[in-house]
């Protein structure tokens, strides 16, 4: 059973994007990714696409796309939702087909760094190991042996509990 996960934020441009294709790549066929935002910025940003190519992860089709795509009738039912920023947690979501799991795992926006070229490509690998971190986690999780609120529970700890070390951030 493959089980459908969305990862919500407001541009659509980064963090989310990222998240999908980790996803695709880290659950071995058990989930599929799916990426939106609630203001999206109509492109995806081209620091988060170099990283994924670099990472071997594909990039083909990737936009930037509404959250309100995944409400309407025949879109894929999500299992799960995550916001993956600040704003979008804060925000009215639509109502989502078949009541899926939803937590926060809000990630820093490496799309709001600044400085030079290699401060904002850090930013980018950053944002990409916390959110790496968290999926990996997430797929792990025996979730056939969990009812709903400990599944609810152990998503939303993973956002709560799973941040970044400072040997990370130094790495």
């Amino acid at each position: 059973m493959t089980r459908n996960v969305l990862f919500l934020c407001t541009g659509n441009s980064a963090r989310s994007i990222m998240a999908e294709e980790l996803l695709d790549r880290l659950g071995g066929g058990h989930f599929k990714g799916y990426s939106a935002g609630s203001h999206p910025t109509g492109r995806v940003n081209p620091y988060a696409l170099r990283l994924l190519a670099q990472r071997g992860l594909p990039t083909d089709g990737l936009r930037s796309k509404g959250w309100d795509e995944f409400a309407l009738p025949g879109a894929p039912v999500m299992d799960f939702v995550f916001t993956v920023c600040d704003q979008a947690a804060g925000e009215l979501c639509p109502v989502w087909p078949g009541q899926p799991v939803t937590a926060h795992w809000g990630v820093p926006d490496p799309a709001a760094a600044t400085g030079d070229d290699a401060a904002i490509a850090l930013a980018f690998v950053d944002a990409m190991r916390m959110l790496e971190r968290r999926i990996s986690i997430f797929v792990a999780l025996p979730l056939s042996a969990l009812d709903r609120i400990a599944l609810t529970r152990a998503v939303q700890r993973i956002g709560r509990d799973i941040a970044p070390t400072t040997e990370e951030n130094v790495s």
